[in-house]
């Protein structure tokens, strides 16, 4: 089991929040992760990274003017570990149940993640078992988020790393892109320009 990388701090059935354990350590934009609900192993991919204040109302204030680097700042004001936190969004692509959990299954699972739920960094073999199958794509492309062409190309991207041959899994999802985009012939460019090698 890969190294945990935060927890659920809010979760509906198509998308979870986490919270890093590490301050500024979030997955990188398109990385498959997952986490659990009992018996259910849930997917997603990270769609947004935010460090911000753990007061909502409250903003950080610049601190570095006499500083000469920012891991300075961090030193001399060490309370900023424990007043800021990162977290990060993740859409839910699919689940595995039971012992069949090495089967991803890729639709949305019958209820949320528990908050306070482990979340990890899926593993290489763990991404390229799950994007052996594309089925996952239609529910990407159709969530309602801002710069969803965005997130669909880092997670193929992202993806492709997982893969013996790269090239040709970006060119098996460029051919799904093309059936589930053809009357949006732009959108289809942007996001095929966006996953080239």
């Amino acid at each position: 089991m890969s190294d945990k990388i935060g927890e659920v701090i809010e979760a509906s059935t198509g998308q979870f929040v986490a919270e890093c354990y590490e301050l500024h350590t979030p997955p990188p934009l398109g990385s498959l992760v997952k986490t659990s609900d009992g018996d259910i192993e849930i997917y997603g991919v990270v769609c947004n990274a935010a460090t911000e204040s753990i007061e909502p109302n409250r903003r950080p204030i610049a601190r570095g003017k006499e500083e000469a680097t920012e891991e300075g700042i961090y030193r001399q004001n060490p309370q900023l570990s424990k007043l800021l936190r990162t977290t990060f969004d993740t859409l839910v692509i699919g689940h595995g149940v039971g012992a069949q959990r090495a089967v991803p299954l890729h639709y949305l699972p019958p209820r949320p993640s528990r908050v306070h739920s482990f979340v990890y960094l899926c593993e290489q073999d763990e991404v390229c078992r799950f994007t052996q199958s594309l089925d996952f794509l239609p529910i990407l492309l159709g969530t309602r988020v801002g710069a969803v062409d965005e997130i669909v190309s880092a997670c193929l991207r992202q993806a492709s790393c997982a893969h013996d041959d790269q090239r040709a899994f970006l060119v098996k999802a460029g051919k799904e892109l093309a059936i589930l985009l053809g009357g949006e012939l732009n959108r289809l460019n942007a996001i095929l320009r966006r996953i080239r090698l």
